[in-house]
């Protein structure tokens, strides 16, 4: 009895959603609406995702 392995296919590659050009832009549109919410409870939440992309871009 022979045994035959049957090649799965491989998935595609994921590709970058956001380029790193992207995250700057997003940061800074971020900078700018932290001034507008500053005053509201939101504004911690923006306040960590400005930072988290710090990091990326």
């Amino acid at each position: 009895m022979t045994t035959d392995t049957i090649e799965q296919p491989q998935p595609a590659r994921s590709r970058a959603v956001f380029s790193q050009q992207d995250f700057g832009l997003i940061r800074t549109a971020i900078a700018h609406y932290l001034k507008e919410v500053q005053d509201q409870p939101e504004s911690v939440k923006y306040a960590n995702l400005y930072h988290r992309l710090g990091r990326v871009a």
